[in-house]
């Protein structure tokens, strides 16, 4: 049986996946409106995109709106790549 990749199977890393992947490609998202989005705390949204930054499957990018810092968070052609395994493999298992 397939395995599904556990950095994305997590369900608060799951949904973080599926928000970013309706974006179009090389497209980002504030922190703080990904946070909206998914009704999650600073620092829980933080704990998790780290995890995705490690494999490569987000992009995290700190610039500056005139002087007030604002972060950006995309999904890699990785992250995309391994967000579309998954919901294939999740498709199989349930298929």
């Amino acid at each position: 049986m397939t395995e599904l990749d556990p950095v994305i199977h997590a369900a608060a890393r799951l949904r973080i996946t599926a928000a970013l992947a309706t974006l179009p490609a090389d497209d980002s998202v504030t922190f703080p409106r990904l946070q909206e989005l998914l009704d999650m705390t600073a620092g829980n949204l933080s704990t998790h995109l780290r995890k995705l930054e490690d494999a490569s499957y987000v992009r995290v990018e700190k610039s500056h709106r005139g002087l007030k810092p604002v972060t950006y968070v995309a999904l890699t052609a990785r992250g995309r790549a391994a967000f579309e395994d998954y919901t294939a493999t999740l498709r199989k298992l349930i298929g």
